[in-house]
């Protein structure tokens, strides 16, 4: 359960680069809806949201207007966030709280983005500090975390303590070359898997 206080502070501390995994129903078409963010201005919205479970992604894939919590909202049509409100409407992990890694850096290309990060093992270091504010601002103890991405995954594996989460998930990425329903079939079977383990 997320606190007014805890929900007024997040958004003004890290709203630029984080949001919650609720939207908007869809209305026909996949991606329709995507970019609507009004309802994070609903107080009841903290209702909906969680800090048992932390999505994460590596860095931003194209430049955002940073309006807080329209990260993960992309209503861009080359952009493949539905897949996730797809994937995890009705279930345990709908209203998780969403972020990036790697914050504040743009690239589309994850293997340029490793690059970058290999080649500045301080900005890393920065961002899993930053990561940690996030996890202590939501009072998150040991979350469930769900890893978009190997790159992500390994970030993370690598960067914090065991102590730190309950289960690390590696997921396929929400903008792999996949079908919704498959997405949704594989990243439910996925935690299912996990969670029984």
């Amino acid at each position: 359960m997320i606190t007014e206080e805890q929900y007024k502070l997040i958004r003004n501390k890290h709203g630029e680069y984080c949001s919650w995994a609720v939207w908007a129903d869809s209305t026909g078409k996949p991606k329709s809806n995507m970019g609507t963010i009004d309802h994070f201005d609903d107080p009841g919205i903290i209702h909906q949201l969680n800090n048992k479970v932390i999505m994460v992604a590596l860095n931003f894939s194209r430049a955002i207007n940073p309006v807080p919590f329209i990260n993960f909202h992309d209503k861009n049509p080359r952009a493949h966030d539905y897949k996730i409100r797809y994937a995890f409407q009705g279930t345990q992990y709908w209203g998780a709280y969403m972020t990036d890694v790697i914050k504040r850096y743009v690239d589309v290309d994850s293997s340029q983005a490793i690059k970058h990060l290999k080649e500045n093992p301080d900005v890393v270091i920065k961002n899993l500090d930053i990561f940690r504010e996030e996890l202590a601002d939501l009072k998150a103890d040991r979350p469930i975390i769900l890893a978009f991405g190997v790159h992500t995954h390994a970030l993370l594996k690598s960067g914090l303590k065991t102590s730190e989460y309950s289960h690390l998930v590696k997921l396929t990425h929400y903008s792999h070359q996949i079908g919704q329903e498959q997405y949704k079939k594989e990243s439910l079977e996925k935690l299912a898997a996990v969670m029984k383990s």
